[in-house]
């Protein structure tokens, strides 16, 4: 189950993954981005990830194919906040920032949820004038 929690924050998209993520899950946060990217030059997502225990095949080709969709638009993506103690997703993380330079992905503890808000928050300039670094996952 995917529940999208309230944030202060025009440009974030914040949720809480837990149990088991299926397509209808997936399928909403979509809707969501896609939404939120008609109102936002750039958007982050904050995602705290250490209670999901699996995600189901039919989501995991939802998500990979969205993915794959949004190759040509990753100036769109600013930020994404992972919260987890799961060390694999760390490593994904990692891989993640490599396959995809103008958007930052940075994994943080539990403990730091407060450190993940304060920096997935920032507010981005338009794709146009910023030149993104990409930050390494922790």
């Amino acid at each position: 189950m995917i529940e999208l929690t309230p944030s202060d924050t025009p440009h974030v998209i914040a949720m809480r993954a837990s149990g088991r993520v299926d397509e209808k899950d997936l399928q909403r946060v979509i809707d969501t981005i896609e939404d939120l990217k008609k109102t936002q030059p750039r958007i982050s997502l904050y995602a705290e990830l250490d209670e999901m225990r699996w995600m189901t095949f039919t989501a995991f080709l939802r998500d990979l194919g969205y993915g794959l969709t949004q190759v040509g638009e990753m100036d769109r993506f600013y930020r994404a906040a992972i919260v987890t103690d799961k060390q694999w997703m760390k490593h994904i993380t990692r891989l993640e920032n490599r396959l995809f330079r103008d958007f930052e992905i940075r994994t943080f503890p539990i403990r730091d949820k407060e450190a993940a808000w304060t920096w997935v928050k920032h507010q981005p300039d338009s794709p146009s004038t910023e030149t993104v670094g990409k930050a390494e996952g922790i």
